[in-house]
């Protein structure tokens, strides 16, 4: 133990005097007056940046009654990703390793067993080639699985984020929209994160050398998947959602500070937690799943796939409205914590829809206090595992003839699991 008994006193003592100066019981009344007042529409720059589907309301239904209501969607899919996670070598190389995986409800052993693998790899010498390695996709066991290998921009500063996100998102949409296409889900497919990869949109909007690489055809062909996922949904009426475990936004309170609103929330998921909380006595209520109406969002990450956005230079073939993102949040107020469930307006500007796929991830977010089942097996299925890690790192520094590049932290905290879960 490195802190003794007077230590820890010490830092009571130390929050008591700051929780001295902080008075959050007006904060309720801001959340209210936040989304009853300003968040039906939210201009920003004179631009609606937000909006409600239908009705504006907040929601609420008993935590047993919704996990034991008949859901609209006879099955379900998820897909998933897991990466190794960025690793340098001493010859100058970076890599990850990302493979996708979809979990079916009810189970299909089959379906389980097919990966998407994309290798990344990011070298700083611009001689660097791989002569031996294919262009594109290439069929492996017995045809069940893909595998890919891809060489990301060049980046000195930016190299690991650079191989993570792009191995996650083109494991994850390559794998999703494969198996959709054979006709292999047929009533409803669940993306383990945002709907669209915001992360690689965001980069539009960063560092002068990530907006170059935004607008260059490697981003470009991972945003082009993912939409050519949405309009196979779309044509084969199967409805797709994102279902973001950890949402991160915070271009709502962003947007309410520019307007002069002093909003306390550090980001979006604060404001919406703080309005779907329920404490009647003081103390939280567990007893009902908590969740807000349908939202059509144009601004921030999602403005890319709004009707007047660019996608990034990406063609969409239906009516540019149909791409636009849409979102409710759940509350589970077991676990204490938020989701965002993302879909396309092609799906939720339809009421009958839209109900449908409230009723579907309310009821499956109450039976599991948590993620829908076909989430969390498509993120079983995906996790590189730690003994894993090694293994594979191993092989590296034996292909290569060169050692992984350590650090400190490595000796110190060893290496984790690998991460899954596109974020926002």
């Amino acid at each position: 133990m490195t802190l003794d008994p007077v230590h820890v006193d010490t830092i009571a003592y130390l929050a008591s005097a700051i929780a001295d100066g902080v008075d959050d019981a007006d904060h309720d009344d801001l959340a209210g007056t936040a989304w009853g007042e300003w968040l039906d529409p939210l201009h920003d720059d004179g631009r609606v940046v937000l909006e409600a589907l239908g009705d504006h309301e907040l929601r609420r239904t008993p935590v047993e009654d919704a996990a034991l209501a008949d859901r609209p969607f006879a099955t379900s899919h998820g897909v998933d990703s897991g990466t190794l996670n960025p690793t340098s070598f001493k010859n100058g190389l970076v890599l990850d390793v990302a493979q996708a995986a979809m979990g079916a409800e009810p189970t299909d052993l089959d379906l389980h067993r097919a990966r998407s693998i994309v290798v990344t790899v990011h070298a700083n010498d611009a001689t660097v080639f791989f002569p031996d390695v294919p262009d594109g996709w290439m069929p492996y066991d017995d045809g069940n699985s893909e595998r890919r290998v891809l060489k990301v921009p060049r980046s000195r500063r930016f190299a690991d984020e650079m191989v993570h996100e792009l191995a996650l998102s083109l494991a994850e949409s390559h794998h999703a929209r494969k198996h959709l296409e054979r006709g292999e889900v047929s009533d409803l497919l669940v993306l383990d994160g945002p709907l669209y990869p915001k992360r690689l949109l965001n980069w539009a909007t960063r560092d002068s050398e990530l907006r170059e690489v935004a607008h260059g055809e490697t981003v470009r062909e991972a945003v082009r998947t993912y939409v050519r996922l949405v309009e196979s949904c779309i044509e084969r009426d199967v409805p797709v959602l994102g279902f973001v475990k950890n949402p991160t936004s915070g271009y709502v309170t962003r947007t309410l500070d520019r307007k002069g609103v002093e909003a306390p929330w550090p980001d979006d998921a604060a404001l919406f937690t703080r309005l779907l909380e329920r404490r009647p006595d003081g103390d939280r209520a567990d007893d009902a799943i908590t969740f807000t109406s349908w939202l059509r969002s144009r601004g921030g990450s999602d403005a890319p796939l709004a009707s007047d956005g660019d996608a990034l230079g990406v063609e969409r073939t239906a009516a540019p409205e149909r791409y636009e993102v849409t979102y409710m949040h759940v509350y589970e107020p077991r676990e204490d914590v938020l989701f965002k469930v993302e879909a396309p307006a092609a799906f939720t500007r339809d009421p009958e829809t839209r109900d449908r796929l409230t009723r579907q991830v309310v009821s499956e977010v109450a039976a599991e206090a948590g993620p829908p089942t076909p989430v969390a097996k498509a993120d079983e299925l995906a996790r590189i595992g730690v003994g894993e890690t090694e293994a594979l790192r191993r092989k590296f520094e034996e292909r290569f003839g060169a050692e992984q590049l350590r650090t400190y932290d490595d000796v110190r905290w060893g290496d984790g699991e690998s991460r899954t879960e596109r974020t926002e």
